[in-house]
């Protein structure tokens, strides 16, 4: 197997390429607040499929942003944290929270909603 040698034209096509994407920023995201079973994020994205919400966890792990924690416990329960080298997107997922809220009270204009509003609260206060 060659060793390939990786070029980028920025840094962020870098950071795109380990948390790009529709879902992964908001279950990152999710984790910030703390330690999250599947179920959970779940609910918390209704929109993402359950195929999709596990591909991306899986993904997140291999890249070492997530950490899954499984019990050795009838029934199997699993969790997910975020990892010491994942704390470090919080600040990026926070300023991107707070960019979104302006954006979307910029664009609708009262017309439009967010549906985490008490986690947008707590973001202020972290």
């Amino acid at each position: 197997m060659t060793n390939s040698y990786k070029v980028y034209n920025t840094a962020v096509e870098a950071t795109l390429e380990v948390i790009g994407g529709k879902w992964k920023p908001v279950i990152l995201f999710h984790l910030t607040f703390g330690r999250k079973r599947n179920s959970e994020l779940k609910s918390l994205i209704p929109a993402i499929t359950q195929k999709m919400l596990t591909q991306h966890l899986r993904e997140l792990e291999e890249e070492g942003i997530i950490l899954r924690i499984s019990y050795n416990q009838v029934p199997p329960k699993v969790e997910y944290e975020l990892t010491d080298y994942g704390w470090s997107l919080k600040e990026i997922l926070h300023v991107m929270c707070r960019w979104g809220d302006m954006h979307i009270e910029r664009k609708y204009e009262g017309r439009a909603t967010v549906l985490s509003n008490a986690q947008l609260e707590d973001v202020d206060n972290i």
